[in-house]
């Protein structure tokens, strides 16, 4: 994989990737996706039919640098998430600096229709985060709180701001959202996102797709292209929020 902004470097290592990536000051929302070129955000209705080579690596660098992973109940259930480990080059960098062997896992549900006996909960390495509004269902959360934490971001309806604002409060300020769509499509509506990760595969698609946000109303928000990363015909772009 090769730099090829804002300078070039060719045969770039993992560490020199952490240093390209970071870990910026205070509450930090960076999102990673994977897109065709023609915007398609997934292929036969996964994510991973898309993954170009060394998109994976991307993804293993940016949870290890991650406090928090933060999915959607719908791409937890759709991509078969299990309970959430990096690998152990991953755990040791952490252990290094003095952070959690790994990332805390936080899925953010309305309906909560969690089973609370899944791997992902039982399996956890570090008890994971499940968010939700006022209005799920009491039973429901009660059972979840045995396994997770609960955090509740807004009454009727999901609060982004008061999510991120509770993930910080336990610690957790650098956030890394992996999908999906309607839950990506959440976090721009509401202004609360800093960073994003975009893998560009060279593929084509077409067909009816979904982009890798989709909202209600549209949010247009300026961004700056920080780094470009290339590996073959892949491109791995980062775009920061302007301020």
């Amino acid at each position: 994989m090769d730099l090829v902004l804002p300078a070039v470097e060719t045969g770039v290592s993992d560490a020199r990737l952490l240093e390209v990536y970071g870990r910026p000051p205070g509450v930090w929302l960076r999102a990673n996706f994977v897109a065709s070129l023609d915007g398609a955000a997934t292929s036969e209705g996964l994510s991973a039919g898309l993954q170009p080579p060394g998109d994976g690596r991307v993804f293993e660098l940016l949870r290890r640098l991650a406090d928090v992973v933060l999915v959607g109940a719908g791409t937890v259930a759709s991509e078969g998430y299990t309970a959430l480990r990096v690998d152990d080059a991953s755990v040791a960098w952490r252990r290094e600096r003095g952070m959690p062997e790994h990332p805390v896992f936080a899925i953010a549900s309305r309906r909560l229709d969690l089973d609370p006996g899944s791997p992902i909960f039982a399996d956890a390495p570090v008890r994971p985060i499940v968010v939700t509004t006022g209005e799920s269902a009491e039973d429901r959360r009660g059972r979840l709180a045995a396994v997770a934490d609960v955090l509740v971001a807004g009454e009727a309806e999901f609060d982004a701001q008061r999510m991120r604002a509770g993930l910080a409060e336990r610690g957790l300020t650098q956030i890394l959202c992996e999908g999906g769509p309607s839950f990506f499509g959440s976090l721009i509506e509401a202004g609360v996102l800093d960073e994003l990760c975009l893998t560009v595969a060279p593929r084509l698609l077409s067909g009816g797709a979904q982009r890798i946000a989709h909202a209600s109303a549209a949010r247009p928000t300026p961004m700056h292209l920080e780094h470009v990363l290339r590996e073959g015909d892949a491109l791995f772009l980062c775009y920061r929020r302007e301020r």
